[in-house]
């Protein structure tokens, strides 16, 4: 919740105002009232927000309004803070109620939110981000872009059967991705005798897969007129690993990376993978080195009626796209050195 405002990013005057705090015992009673049928926290946070105007305690209030609208089998999936669980997929919220939740966090924080920001928010962690920048007055994050495997293939250098991703959010401070074990993958021949389970070391490569396609989709800031080049993302090292479950056929593993520090030619991610609410895999640190290119602006799909899939996949790797490659990535001497340092491994 505090990224934005640890980024340095200065609050911007959004025109809103303070919560008013209660004029008479009569104002709290009402507030307690309209939330009656959330959990206790959550009132007691409402209640010392309008107090305090407290924004740290946002995230209490607006995960006990959402809770209040979903099953009660979903409720404790909020509780533990799983900020990537999917708003429709995940927790059943359709259209109205979300409307429901948005008026009701209006009427507890007493701002107003524009239906319009609503189409950018996916996950919880979408919610609960959007929220805080709001009431601290930050500027509003960069919406989340969610990727189908189609959008995925397009962009990444790496391709099936050795891309495990089969789909994707990056948001402007982290990367969500979610791949199924179908039973057919190349590596879990042998691995082991009636018994198939996916390799640690791939489990890895799929964080670290995440990894190049944020890169790829700018979550570090370029420089300026220049872009990641795919063909020169490969990893170069990985620490603090632990594996905590194994995973079969079947499991779907959702995939989460978050930048720890980037500097050219290098950026570093922390990586989780999760099977349901089970942890089954951390890396400390994955780090891949990668290289710019020159950015070519596309022409506006309008003029070239070409659309934004066309021309993602226009703008891929020939790799990507099937095409006949012209041989090895090309690297840069600053690179080849990390290479030599690190006895790299491409990713």
């Amino acid at each position: 919740m505090a990224d934005v405002a640890e980024q340095g990013q200065k609050p911007r005057d959004t025109g809103l105002a303070a919560p008013k705090p209660f004029s008479s015992a009569e104002d709290e009673i009402a507030l307690r009232d309209t939330l009656k049928r959330c959990s206790p926290a959550s009132v007691e946070a409402a209640v010392q927000f309008r107090k305090t105007n407290d924004a740290n305690l946002v995230p209490s209030v607006v995960i006990g309004v959402i809770e209040r609208f979903v099953e009660a089998d979903i409720r404790p999936k909020l509780r533990h803070g799983d900020d990537e669980l999917r708003l429709v997929e995940d927790l059943g919220v359709d259209s109205l109620t979300m409307m429901e939740i948005v008026i009701l966090v209006e009427d507890v924080l007493q701002m107003q939110i524009n239906n319009e920001e609503l189409r950018n928010l996916r996950t919880v962690g979408d919610v609960k981000l959007f929220i805080d920048c709001k009431v601290r007055g930050l500027p509003l994050p960069k919406p989340t872009k969610h990727m189908p495997i189609e959008q995925i293939a397009a962009v990444m250098p790496i391709q099936p059967p050795f891309l495990f991703l089969n789909e994707a959010s990056i948001s402007s401070h982290a990367a969500q991705g979610k791949y199924k074990i179908t039973g057919q993958e190349f590596f879990l021949q042998g691995h082991f005798k009636d018994n198939p389970v996916m390799p640690a070391s791939m489990m890895l490569e799929a964080l670290g897969q995440l990894g190049v396609l944020a890169l790829i989709e700018g979550i570090i800031p370029a420089e300026a007129g220049r872009v990641v080049d795919p063909k020169t993302i490969f990893f170069t090292s990985c620490e603090g690993v632990r594996c905590h479950r194994v995973c079969k056929p079947g499991d779907v593993l959702t995939l989460s990376v978050k930048p720890k520090r980037a500097k050219m030619p290098l950026a570093t991610f922390e990586g989780l993978i999760r099977v349901g609410q089970e942890k089954a895999a951390v890396a400390e640190e994955i780090t891949l080195t990668f290289g710019y290119l020159e950015a070519v602006a596309t022409p506006p799909a309008a003029e070239t009626g070409v659309g934004a899939l066309d021309a993602a996949a226009a703008s891929a790797p020939a790799s990507a796209t099937g095409k006949a490659s012209a041989g090895s990535p090309a690297v840069t001497p600053g690179q080849a050195a990390a290479f030599v340092q690190v006895g790299v491994m491409p990713a």
